[in-house]
């Protein structure tokens, strides 16, 4: 049996009571799927397609100057006046919004499917100077997926986590064409109660000493009490839940879809992956990279990947050769390096055998090997393996030393760029609109940074930034040394198989010779 509809709100809306959902396109910028302008975000025949993972969870809170009514205006890409502070919000300009829908709970009231009655309602009912106003979980959606499959993917991981939870969502999608298709889902912080009105936040319950009995506070004049969250969704395992579930059904949805790619939320450091992650370049920075216009982020991301690639393949090259170790250490006999090789140029010289000028490319390799041996003091089977073991260490070594670097010129790099706009802001008057944004957010940051100083501490940061700098210089100069001694290594394994093989079929390469 169908769903009756109640009547439209507002025109190009329609509210689902069993449901509880609204949904219209944005501002008619849905263009179905398979044409040319449905924003990029498709596969293509032949590309390579890689799905990304990011989920990121942040607070709006009135504290720090920001607006509910603004941050859902913008995301929706719609005007709203907050009624609040009455400032109007004007974004209908912006492009990229594909999608916007809104979910709301059980018990939640009707008119709530209208975003401007449902955030100024929210503004309304928060008092506080420093209310937290509504939480933000911006995701990154698989490209590998369609708009639709996207459209549903959110709604499911919206209701099943957020919605059935007593949280009114704002699921807006974002695609500028640019390969960064991504979701902004704006949540409630307060739950309903069963009239369909704002609920508490938290409830005080009295402290009761061991016999069951308030406790009264003679300075206070009152018992003492403390406060108990009516909710678990500020608790810290949540985030972790959240993150979770977004990553299993996005690997659901490409496996349904046929797509061998999948995510996983958690870091290379969990995983045992032992690779530098990249920072994230944000909105300016990948707009600059797109134009040929070199970042600071971008640069730092473009040398935290050539140094991955060196990680990988030094690994790679020692795997091979800890595997061939391995196979050399399960000989019941094991020869003696020095003096099997040592051996083999006396015969050769002695003999004088035809195949003599023949071998003479391995036996070069042979007195290469020799003088690597001697020159490291290796005369054995457990030399050679002391020694790769110890260029395993270090490797492992340099690698544990330039991640903490790799991070922390990160971290600087952000903190220099952030007192750079800071200061070159401040005092300037009159700003405009993106002035004011970008000092204040940058005044925010350097707050949540300096721990309470009052002066920004710009050149320390840049003698640190300079050390470490000249720390990873040295770090991979000593890569380079390290490489050029695998190289070697391998160059002596390839003489001993080569010896071995020629020792063990000799008649071969004569008949061959024939």
């Amino acid at each position: 049996m169908g769903l009756r509809p109640y009547p439209c709100l507002k025109q190009g809306r329609t509210y689902i009571p069993h449901e509880m959902w609204y949904v219209r396109s944005c501002r008619q910028r849905f263009v179905p799927v398979g044409t040319k302008e449905n924003g990029g975000s498709y596969p293509q025949k032949g590309a390579r397609r890689v799905a990304i993972y990011h989920c990121s969870i942040k607070v709006i809170s009135r504290g720090k100057g920001k607006s509910a009514v603004a941050a859902a205006a913008y995301r929706a890409g719609e005007k709203i006046t907050n009624e609040f502070d009455g400032m109007p919000h004007d974004y209908t300009h912006k492009g990229g919004v594909v999608h916007t829908e809104i979910l709301l709970p059980d018990h939640a009231p009707a008119e709530y499917v209208d975003r401007a009655v449902l955030w100024n309602e929210v503004e309304k009912v928060e008092k506080a100077k420093n209310a937290q106003l509504a939480r933000e979980i911006e995701i990154a959606l698989p490209r590998e997926l369609t708009r639709e499959q996207s459209i549903s993917l959110v709604r499911e991981y919206v209701k099943r986590h957020f919605v059935t939870a007593g949280m009114c969502a704002d699921v807006c999608l974002h695609d500028t064409g640019g390969g960064n298709p991504h979701a902004h889902i704006m949540l409630t912080m307060r739950p309903f109660d069963e009239r369909g009105e704002w609920g508490a936040k938290q409830k005080k319950e009295y402290i009761l000493d061991p016999q069951g009995n308030k406790i009264y506070d003679p300075k206070k004049r009152q018992y003492k009490c403390k406060s108990i969250p009516a909710t678990d969704w500020n608790e810290q395992t949540k985030a972790e839940e959240w993150r979770a579930a977004w990553a299993r059904l996005c690997n659901q949805a490409l496996e349904q879809n046929g797509h061998a790619e999948r995510i996983d939320h958690r870091s290379y450091e969990r995983q045992g992956i032992d690779q530098i992650p990249t920072v994230h370049l944000g909105v300016a920075a990948s707009a600059m990279e797109k134009r040929g216009i070199r970042t600071e982020r971008g640069d730092l991301n473009r040398e935290i990947e050539v140094t991955n690639q060196k990680l990988r393949q030094l690994k790679a090259r020692i795997s091979k050769l800890q595997n061939w170790l391995k196979e050399e250490s399960e000989n019941t006999e094991p020869p003696t390096l020095a003096d099997y090789i040592q051996g083999i140029l006396s015969r050769k010289a002695q003999t004088g055998k035809s195949g003599y000028s023949q071998s003479l490319y391995n036996l070069k390799d042979a007195a290469n090997m020799l003088n690597f041996l001697q020159a490291n003091n290796i005369m054995d089977m457990t030399g050679l393996d002391e020694k790769f073991k110890s260029m395993i260490g270090e490797q492992l070594d340099i690698q544990g030393k330039l991640k903490p670097v790799e991070r922390r010129l990160g971290t600087l790099k952000k903190h220099l760029e952030q007192a750079d706009i800071y200061f070159k802001y401040k005092g300037k008057k009159p700003l405009t609109e993106a002035e004011q944004i970008l000092f204040t957010t940058a005044k925010d940051y350097l707050k949540g940074v300096m721990n309470g100083k009052t002066t920004i501490p710009t050149k320390t940061w840049k003698e640190e930034y300079t050390k470490l700098t000249a720390e990873r210089k040295t770090l991979n100069q000593r890569y380079l040394a390290l490489k050029e001694e695998v190289k070697e290594a391998e160059k002596i394994r390839k003489s001993v198989y080569s010896i071995l093989r020629q020792e063990q079929h000799p008649h071969r390469k004569q008949d061959m010779e024939r």
